[in-house]
């Protein structure tokens, strides 16, 4: 005769067996080899990294925490394609890198593919060109590069960023303050403490609409042309990779990358008027 605890038992052991026949799938969702393209198709979230205080790329409203920017844009855009939604997360120029290496987003809109990045993250095709330019206080107007390298000139970056990079390269007698975020550098540079600011020349614009009055931008000869990319974790399925190479240039085709650029650009109170001679989109 069955009893009732004969029939418990044998109810534990079916949900025992349930239990380990299901593991092995739940392992497989869990896989931590798992390419970033799976894992976005499968879970329909793309992450990516955004600057507060990055405009045109990057801006955050304050008040109701919305993000906006040519970056924002593109990304949404990238997101709408890949049917997932878009997850932002915060962070700096200098800290992007290490996000994308600690897989905390699946990219990074707005770096430019130096060696020494090139050493830990791929990149993506170009989105846009670009050139390095130099915020000037308004007695100080530099010519070129070599003018810029002297232990007279103060000059002011955000540590880890392209701007640090460039600057050590090319100005290394130069007295380099290194703080945390560009805003930091325009602030010294405001405040009489640096003669000049190295940003990226859409930046530069940017920051000048919004204060004139503290000096004026300069393109060092000789021109150092770079380009904004993406970045990617390394990881040895490039799927991720290719497919957003597809985008960028299938959208570029379209023009909706341009007019991503210019409409946001006008947001800050920037045409492309304003973009000096040398440098092209």
């Amino acid at each position: 005769m069955v009893t009732r605890r004969d029939v418990a038992s044998i109810v534990g052991l079916g949900a025992m067996t349930a239990a380990a026949l299901a593991s092995p799938a739940v392992a497989q969702t869990a896989d931590p080899n798992e390419s970033t393209f799976a894992r976005i198709r499968r879970t329909k979230k793309m992450r990516i990294g955004a600057v507060g205080g990055g405009a045109p790329y990057y801006m955050k409203d304050l008040s109701s925490g919305q993000w906006k920017g040519f970056y924002i844009d593109i990304a949404k855009g990238l997101a709408d394609d890949m049917e997932a939604e878009l997850e932002i997360t915060e962070t700096t120029w200098g800290n992007s890198v290490l996000d994308l290496q600690a897989n905390k987003i699946d990219i990074f809109f707005g770096l430019n593919p130096t060696p020494k990045r090139a050493l830990v993250v791929d990149f993506s095709v170009p989105v846009f060109n670009n050139a390095f330019a130099i915020l000037c206080k308004k007695d100080f107007k530099p010519k070129s590069w070599a003018e810029l390298n002297s232990p007279d000139i103060k000059i002011a970056v955000d540590q880890g960023s392209s701007h640090d990079q460039v600057v050590s390269r090319l100005t290394p007698k130069a007295q380099i303050t290194r703080l945390k975020t560009a805003d930091d550098a325009t602030a010294a540079l405001q405040t009489g403490r640096v003669d000049a600011q190295c940003l990226i020349t859409m930046l530069s614009l940017t920051v000048l609409k919004k204060n004139p009055s503290l000096g004026q931008l300069v393109l060092p000869t000789p021109i150092f042309a770079t380009t904004s990319n993406a970045g990617f974790r390394r990881e040895t399925d490039k799927t991720w990779r290719d497919y957003v190479n597809t985008w960028i240039d299938f959208n570029k085709g379209l023009g909706f990358i341009r007019n991503a650029i210019i409409t946001n650009m006008e947001l800050v109170g920037v045409t492309e008027a304003d973009i000096p001679p040398g440098v092209s989109l």
